[in-house]
């Protein structure tokens, strides 16, 4: 089993995987392994169907299901070269829409984190719409302040691409990385080095719980608001999508669900009793 791992590790690395990935896959590689005991590297469609059905009966969510159908088929196609197509349906995500803090909120949640640091983090997290992973290994390289862009190397999907940086913080951010290098994080942790995802999640719901907002929001509610505010700002989709780095457009749309000018207008009918 270890020997397939490693297999796999370093096929997921040439192909410039990223880490939560390769994490991930070989997490669940591993798991179905455990399952199937034996003939590993032998493609077995009802074994993997069962092991599916095992997962959707412990409740697993349709993402997980597919994180470990994905993770199977990599390893049989990638890794064992086994070109025996894998017949089997994805299952259907769950169509939820996605957690989106009005502009009030936003500018109640800014103004309760006290530290400087963590309150332009925040700020330019939803100014930018970055997801936590980019917000925590932004370089100050990364960043044109005579253009006002953001240019991302190697986001999601290790694609590169350019987002806005509000003329608003402009100052502020000046004065913070001032004296430092390019290659310095612009949002150093006290010890030096990036901050950890989970620390600049802890620092979002504190300054969320310290605003009494009662969304189950997340950081990553920054970046869905900051999408939301744009299209109800009247920016096109498909500025949008560029600006978040989506390959598909019905990625991007699902916002227009959320922030629908119609449905926003329609009164009550208990309003009229």
């Amino acid at each position: 089993m270890e020997e397939y791992l490693d297999k796999t590790k370093k096929e997921l690395l040439l192909k410039n995987y990223s880490s939560k990935t390769i994490k991930a896959y070989l997490m669940c590689i591993e798991f179905y392994f455990k399952y199937k005991k034996v003939n590993l590297n032998k493609l077995n469609q009802e074994n993997i169907k069962d092991f599916l059905l095992l997962l959707k009966n412990k409740d697993k969510s349709p993402q997980t299901i597919n994180l470990y159908l994905n993770s199977i088929k990599f390893f049989y196609n990638q890794v064992f070269k086994t070109y025996k197509k894998i017949d089997l349906k994805f299952a259907k995500r769950n169509k939820k829409l996605p957690i989106v803090l009005s502009r009030e909120e936003i500018k109640k949640i800014i103004e309760n984190t006290i530290n400087n640091k963590h309150r332009l983090m925040i700020t330019l997290a939803y100014s930018s719409g970055l997801r936590v992973s980019e917000i925590v290994n932004l370089k100050i390289k990364d960043l044109s302040l005579n253009e006002l862009i953001i240019h991302l190397k190697g986001a999601k999907g290790m694609k590169d691409r350019i987002t806005i940086l509000p003329e608003k913080i402009l100052n502020e951010i000046k004065n913070m990385i001032a004296g430092k290098s390019g290659e310095n994080y612009v949002f150093e942790s006290e010890r030096g080095g990036k901050l950890t995802t989970a620390t600049a999640q802890k620092v979002f719901i504190k300054s969320l719980n310290k605003s009494n907002i009662s969304k189950p929001a997340t950081f990553h509610s920054l970046r869905h608001s900051f999408a939301t505010h744009l299209l109800e700002n009247g920016t096109d989709v498909r500025y949008v999508q560029e600006l978040l780095g989506h390959s598909n457009i019905r990625t991007t749309q699902i916002y227009t669900h959320v922030m629908n000018p119609a449905i926003k207008k329609i009164k009550s009918p208990f309003d009229n009793l």
